[in-house]
């Protein structure tokens, strides 16, 4: 998809909703029908107390907010980084061989301050979003960057819990059934390893990388991505998910709806590295 339809489809976000009831979301590890994940990656050490100003920390939350973290070969996002962080619509493209798939998340919480943690204290910041109606998941994915205030060591936290959403698309909801849990598990161990390397070393005042811009105010993260020349022709899938509320009410005139089949939730493995 060339620039201006990732725009369009940006500005399509808006009047969606969440595609799932908060009401339904899981309420621990063991919760069936989801699967629940705590991934996190070691970044560094600063000196006990508040974050150094421009060190590790600083540095993390800057790249978290701009979506820094992902790796472009799965999956890049897409917005206004003028927006207010809380409440902004992100479309992200998912990359799969040949085919974009075309998701829409919207940030519904911004995390900052001091909590207590096991050994202590942890300064913290991060956002949260939820899926979208279209989207393939149903579910809630925080991002963090936390402080150990006693130790000062530094980490990138993910804490998500999601499930398959319902798809029409024979053919596509086979294929998330074989790759969507393998290819969510390789998200969550990328992003650790890059935001590790992208802070290896890292001094105060070090220059950081930032999306690049696309169009207008709009920009594409992270980094990293580009449009390549073959993108116009990879097949996109845009909101392949079905639309929850339209499919309710379809349903309702023909009957009671089925639950989506889903998968009994297990943690996700560490992405620490020393």
């Amino acid at each position: 998809m060339r620039a201006r339809g990732l725009v369009a489809e940006l500005d399509r976000l808006p009047p969606l909703g969440v595609n799932y009831a908060e009401s339904e979301a899981p309420r621990g590890p063991g919760d069936p029908g989801w699967h629940v994940d705590l991934a996190r990656a070691e970044l560094g050490t600063e000196p006990p107390g508040d974050p150094v100003p421009g060190g590790i920390f600083e540095a993390a939350c800057v790249l978290v907010r701009d979506y820094e973290f992902s790796d472009h070969r799965l999956i890049r996002g897409v917005f206004r980084p003028a927006d207010e962080l809380l409440g902004r619509n992100m479309l992200l493209e998912g990359r799969f061989l040949f085919l974009r798939f075309y998701l829409g998340v919207r940030v519904t919480g911004v995390l900052e301050g001091t909590r207590d943690g096991p050994d202590g204290p942890q300064r913290v910041w991060g956002w949260t979003y939820r899926t979208l109606d279209g989207h393939l998941e149903q579910g809630k994915l925080t991002y963090e960057v936390v402080k150990d205030l006693t130790t000062g060591v530094v980490a990138f936290r993910i804490d998500a819990y999601s499930r398959r959403a319902p798809i029409r698309n024979p053919v596509l909801r086979a294929g998330f059934r074989v790759f969507g849990r393998r290819t969510q598990l390789d998200f969550y161990r990328r992003v650790g390893r890059r935001m590790h390397d992208l802070l290896a070393g890292h001094r105060p005042g070090d220059p950081l990388p930032h999306p690049t811009r696309l169009a207008g105010d709009v920009v594409l993260a992270p980094s990293q991505s580009r449009m390549r020349p073959w993108d116009p022709i990879a097949l996109p899938l845009r909101h392949p998910g079905v639309h929850v509320h339209q499919h309710r009410t379809s349903v309702g005139r023909r009957g009671r709806a089925r639950r989506p089949t889903t998968v009994v939730s297990r943690r996700a493995g560490t992405t620490d590295r020393a």
